[in-house]
């Protein structure tokens, strides 16, 4: 027994400072013999107990490699080695990416809903969404003023921070979302019910706590919540709803009431096509509410000219048969008559090539012939709205608690 080599014991205190600083405690606390602070863990689960040697000398930590893209594009110009880019100047981002989080499996949460944010613009411009323009005026004055002009905003004139679009499908309320993103240019979040929804015990409700510290970590930002009435429709109808809907639905209403009593300007943007499945607790939260309607024909004109716009060298088409035809008929609708009508010369040429045995070289093939009067009516006859189904729902709807503006 003399002979063989004696192990190491590890004390319990020993054992607890190592557990620690391994799986996501914020401080480790600093030992009596003059231990040097570069022992000490930092907040977020980053400790040097945690960092793994590649193979030829240079140290990873383990929480860096998980860090989202556009962390990941910015380290790559800078030396790990030893913290400083290469001009010398430190390479710390002004903010971080993630607030203080007290355990590894928040912080990995948070990761997830990082992926979530809108990192480029989406490039669409107030001037693209042809009509709407009350639900325009609305969500200028709801988020892009107060975003821009803080200061006329405050006591009894703060913002609104929840705001519902609701209206048939297919008449822009998405496309109102990203003008929102684009004009106001904060940190967009968009959440699907994919996003805060998960299998395991619990994640939903730390989820949307998670988002919400995000959003004001962050602020000031936007949480674009797509489809709003797949996460939260009315509670206990018919006495079938699962417990963890219930919790869901209960943190995110805690959630929202919390921002109501906050300063900072992070605001909820939801959009839904059934609005009147929404729990009234909800409705209750989202202060503003708009109602983006079907085109009106001044509109749908517009959508006209710029989808099947005229050559000079051809007869114009009638635009005045199409917008006296389309009553009822959504934006995306529209677009869809406009590629049926678009697809009849299309066919008369394929029906030419296809009758040639030989292939048709790509730079022999010939144009596509002009749209006439004809390829408009046969696309009318080919093509239905639907979104007019409930139409007058809408409508009521909003005479009972939408947002009204003098004109």
């Amino acid at each position: 027994m003399a002979d063989e080599p004696s192990l190491t014991r590890w004390s319990f205190q020993d054992f607890k400072i190592f557990y620690d600083a391994k799986f996501g405690r914020k401080k480790i606390p600093e030992k009596q013999n003059g231990e040097s602070a570069a022992d000490k863990s930092v907040p977020n689960g980053s400790s040097s107990s945690s960092a793994s040697s590649n193979g030829n000398g240079q140290v990873k930590n383990i929480p860096d490699m998980a860090i989202y893209e556009q962390y990941r594009n910015q380290d790559r110009s800078t030396n790990h080695s030893n913290g400083v880019s290469s001009n010398g100047i430190g390479a710390k981002p002004q903010k971080p990416l993630l607030p203080t989080f007290d355990s590894a499996e928040t912080r990995s949460l948070a990761e997830g809903l990082c992926r979530d944010i809108v990192r480029g613009n989406p490039d669409v411009k107030w001037e693209s969404i042809k009509g709407l323009e009350n639900a325009k005026r609305l969500l200028k004055e709801a988020v892009v003023m107060p975003i821009k002009y803080p200061k006329y905003f405050t006591g009894l004139l703060s913002p609104w921070k929840g705001i519902l679009l609701f209206g048939p499908p297919g008449t822009g309320k998405t496309m109102l979302a990203k003008a929102v993103a684009t004009e106001c240019n904060t940190t967009f979040f968009n959440i699907s019910a994919s996003s805060v929804v998960s299998k395991w015990r619990g994640d939903s409700e730390k989820l949307v706590k998670v988002l919400f510290e995000l959003a004001r970590h962050h602020a000031p930002s936007t949480i674009f919540i797509d489809e709003i009435d797949a996460i939260i429709s009315q509670r206990g109808e018919g006495r079938s709803e699962h417990e963890a809907s219930r919790r869901l639905k209960t943190e995110l209403l805690i959630q929202m009431d919390g921002l109501m009593r906050t300063e900072e300007l992070v605001f909820v943007l939801a959009a839904t096509n059934l609005p009147w499945e929404l729990d009234a607790a909800m409705l209750r939260r989202l202060e503003k509410r708009i109602l983006v309607p079907l085109p009106e024909p001044e509109a749908r004109r517009a959508m006209f000219e710029e989808l099947l716009p005229s050559q000079p060298d051809e007869i114009e088409l009638p635009y005045d048969l199409l917008v006296g035809s389309t009553e009822g008929y959504s934006g995306s609708d529209i677009r869809l008559l406009c590629k049926e009508a678009a697809m009849q010369p299309l066919r008369r040429l394929m029906a030419l090539l296809e009758d040639r045995r030989e292939v048709v070289p790509e730079d022999e093939l010939p144009k596509v012939g002009p749209i006439t009067a004809d390829d408009i009516e046969t696309a009318l006859k080919n093509t239905r709205p639907s979104a007019h189904l409930h139409a007058h729902r809408y409508e009521k709807f909003n005479a009972d608690y939408g947002s009204q503006i003098l004109q």
